[in-house]
């Protein structure tokens, strides 16, 4: 029984970094499928997958639904948000051409708007450490990304996808937060890969040709976010938002640009300077300051 208490105990105390990895790969993940399928098609394939297989696992495993229309209503919502939103933003920023660099800072403020929201929508107070540690974070993020930021009036869309995208996932993580607290991982996250589905292969046929290319790469990176990002990291997010203050998870992702030079460092040969590994520091020392008990 010991045992078991402690291999709990160590696995609660190791999810935000098991979260911070998985998540950070995701955009590796996006930059090896994306070259064989517009991001659109590419999410509507990925959600189709997912919902299949979360309806099998629900079926087996004879997982509770929501009680009432309204319960999965705010289910379906956070979804859009978090899946939809936030995906769709990103993958679409990344595909007009805007470069990593400035998707990474435009999407790494989502923390201190989640901080910023937390207290009136939530209730949360942030103290004055914490919001030491929400600016640490973000100057962090700017150090890293700082070497790969360039900008011009043609990236003009791609900048406005991605603020799509910091909106989602700030708004999602918030009210995931207020009304998910209850939700099942398994017949929730049904719901929510269900209705962004239905939301790309909406959206698709208008803005893309739909046409894919089955290569290896396009079906390991496939693969690699339905398994690794969607049924592992975002299961982990919804957990760390389930058992933590909203703005104490939200500061997680000021780490996810850091792991990401890391990650693409090892596996496309990108190299660092010694600012982005101050840059990582920083953040480092930032989320330290805001989750510290």
């Amino acid at each position: 029984m010991q045992t078991n208490n402690r291999i709990a105990e160590a696995w609660i105390v190791s999810m935000p970094a098991v979260f911070v990895l998985l998540w950070s790969t995701g955009f590796i993940g996006a930059k090896l499928g994306l070259p064989y399928a517009e991001p659109l098609t590419f999410l509507s394939i990925r959600f189709v997958i997912l919902t299949v297989i979360l309806l099998a696992l629900c079926l087996i495993t004879k997982a509770p639904w929501p009680r009432t229309m309204a319960e999965a209503g705010n289910i379906a919502i956070a979804g859009l948000l978090v899946q939809a939103t936030y995906l769709g933003g990103v993958f679409s920023a990344i595909h007009h051409g805007i470069p990593a660099g400035v998707a990474a800072l435009i999407v790494g403020v989502q923390p201190l708007l989640t901080a910023v929201a937390a207290g009136p929508y939530l209730g949360e107070k942030i103290t004055a450490r914490q919001w030491v540690g929400f600016f640490l974070g973000m100057a962090g993020v700017i150090l890293v990304v700082a070497g790969k930021l360039s900008f011009d009036a043609s990236h003009i869309n791609g900048v406005i996808l991605a603020v799509l995208a910091l909106i989602g996932i700030t708004l999602g993580t918030l009210y995931q937060k207020r009304h998910g607290g209850g939700m099942d991982l398994r017949s929730g996250s049904a719901i929510q890969f269900g209705v962004s589905a239905i939301a790309m292969i909406m959206l698709a046929p208008f803005f893309e040709t739909m046409n894919v290319q089955w290569t290896g790469e396009f079906i390991f990176a496939m693969a690699w976010l339905v398994l690794v990002l969607s049924l592992g990291a975002i299961s982990l997010l919804f957990m760390l938002i389930k058992r933590g203050a909203a703005s104490q998870v939200a500061s997680l992702f000021y780490l996810v640009p850091p792991v990401t030079a890391v990650v693409a460092y090892f596996v496309f040969g990108e190299t660092m300077g010694w600012l982005p590994i101050m840059g990582m520091a920083v953040a480092v020392l930032g989320v330290a300051l805001v989750v510290k008990k």
